[in-house]
């Protein structure tokens, strides 16, 4: 076991699984030392060594928002993580290719985009104005860790587990859609009769009051960058995730919100 955890050498391994869609162990419980404050180092060092080689980090994803599904995966609270230039796609009629992530899944989520820039403590009202526009859409999350098995120090350290962000059409956030986000009710369809549903409020009360919380956490951070106006947020999976294949279809219907639903083929 390691004595000392070394954030750069942790980085450079996970991102190595990243790359080479290859899975990695958990490092809880195998690195001494390894918590919440490590985690986060590491995940820095990730972001440094993306930015380096190009990419550009366009927002941040909120994992584990909808407090329904914490007892599957034995998170007590969410997390976040960067949305990059190299990550983000507009939806269209063609199939998707499947990220050659370690197993992928699917999430629908509420997607929002910034015109200025949100500070802590605002309230969702306030919040509200600092939106240009609001979308429905899916992030691809995947797991380094075989069995999706870890702790949520992991997930921190592991790029949030964001694989790629899908956007649907981009509506301005009217005052009649900001109300309706907590209210919104989802249906998701797949293969083989698969059905799950959920509702805005799953989401830590609504995807406004998840925005909150990431303010509050990056605000206690010495070492992240506030959020800035064009960001993109995503807020969190309104259903459980659910596993992909290729060849799978899933599809979504939206009901007590004026946004679409979205449609998506993977090949």
């Amino acid at each position: 076991m390691t004595q000392d955890p070394d954030a750069s050498g942790l980085a450079a391994a996970l991102l190595e699984a990243y790359d080479s869609g290859r899975p990695l162990a958990p490092l809880s419980g195998r690195i001494h030392g390894f918590d919440a404050a490590t985690a986060c180092r590491v995940g820095h060092e990730i972001t440094a060594r993306r930015t380096a080689r190009g990419e550009r980090r366009i927002g941040r994803k909120i994992g584990f928002t909808n407090r329904s599904i914490w007892p599957i995966y034995g998170v007590t609270g969410p997390i976040w993580g960067p949305v990059w230039d190299t990550t983000l796609f507009e939806f269209s009629d063609a199939p998707v290719d499947l990220p050659n992530l370690p197993e992928p899944r699917l999430e629908p989520e509420i997607i929002l985009g910034l015109k200025s820039a949100p500070s802590a403590g605002m309230t969702p009202e306030d919040l509200a104005h600092c939106i240009d526009w609001v979308s429905h859409g899916f992030e691809i999350v995947f797991s380094p860790f075989p069995g999706w098995k870890f702790d949520v120090t992991d997930c921190q350290a592991g790029f949030g587990l964001h694989g790629a962000l899908f956007t649907g059409p981009r509506l301005p956030l009217t005052p009649e859609r900001a109300a309706a986000l907590p209210d919104l009710s989802i249906t998701l369809d797949g293969p083989n009769g698969k059905r799950l549903t959920g509702r805005g409020s799953d989401v830590l009360d609504g995807p406004l009051q998840a925005l909150s919380y990431l303010l509050d956490t990056l605000a206690a951070d010495p070492q992240v960058s506030a959020l800035e106006p064009t960001e993109i947020i995503t807020t969190g999976t309104l259903t459980d995730a659910v596993p992909l294949s290729p060849g799978d279809t899933w599809e979504t219907r939206l009901d007590g919100i004026d946004l679409p639903g979205a449609r998506i083929t993977f090949r």
